[in-house]
């Protein structure tokens, strides 16, 4: 019997690419996709997609969705003790291990870590330090396609946001910018691919600017998000 696994599904190409590789090395039974979502604006959290376009995503991949709901703003005491709660509820149902697609940041990962120690559940990450560069092209390559949800107003501009992450995105990246913006410059939403029965159909709403305020000054440029409405 395989291990039960939950995989921490953003709807993004990384979580995308990592799923793809798990599915492919069949080591584990992928009991549900989880995903955070802001519960005023019912959507996914940083990326700023629609609900249901992530029940149909989860749908046309074939696996079970369930959404934690997170207050507009949640610092991380409160994601924290939400994500704690579901952890127990999780380890209850037999899961004992947690999937992420996480590349390369650190801080992240001990947080992760930090986060199961002593709950019985493991944290896995398939693709760490597997190169971004080579991320995007493999994933592109594999007949994945994704689009550019939102970006950090500081790093990308407006023209960015909504664009297909194809090659010609790649090569117009700025200089400094991570192909796979592992350090926040852009998300992404996955729409179909090889792990997809049909693709995720949608069209491109209004383009907005939004800024949070926060902390770190230098994260006061804000993003801009591209609406995606379900057809």
């Amino acid at each position: 019997m395989k291990e039960k696994a939950v995989f921490n599904w953003s709807g993004g190409k990384d979580s995308t690419f990592a799923l793809y590789k798990v599915l492919n090395a069949g080591d584990f039974e992928i009991v549900l996709l989880l995903t955070t979502i802001n519960e005023k604006y019912n959507r996914i959290s940083m990326h700023g997609v629609r609900a249901l376009l992530l029940e149909q995503q989860a749908e046309s991949i074939g696996i079970p969705l369930r959404k934690i709901m997170l207050p507009e703003i949640a610092d991380m005491d409160t994601y924290t003790a939400i994500m704690g709660k579901e952890t127990v509820e999780l380890k209850k149902e037999g899961v004992s291990a947690f999937i992420y697609g996480d590349l390369f940041l650190e801080d992240i990962r001990k947080y992760r870590e930090k986060q199961l120690s002593g709950s019985g559940i493991r944290p896995e990450f398939p693709v760490w330090n597997y190169p971004t560069r080579q991320v995007a092209h493999d994933f592109i390559n594999l007949g994945f396609k994704a689009v550019i949800t939102s970006v950090d107003a500081s790093k990308l501009d407006k023209t960015f946001a909504g664009r297909l992450f194809d090659k010609s995105l790649l090569l117009d990246l700025p200089p400094g910018v991570d192909p796979c913006g592992e350090n926040g410059e852009f998300h992404t939403f996955v729409f179909d691919g090889p792990i997809f029965s049909k693709p995720v159909s949608f069209s491109l709403g209004k383009t907005l600017h939004k800024t949070y305020k926060l902390k770190d000054k230098s994260l006061n440029s804000g993003f801009y998000f591209t609406d995606f409405v379900p057809e």
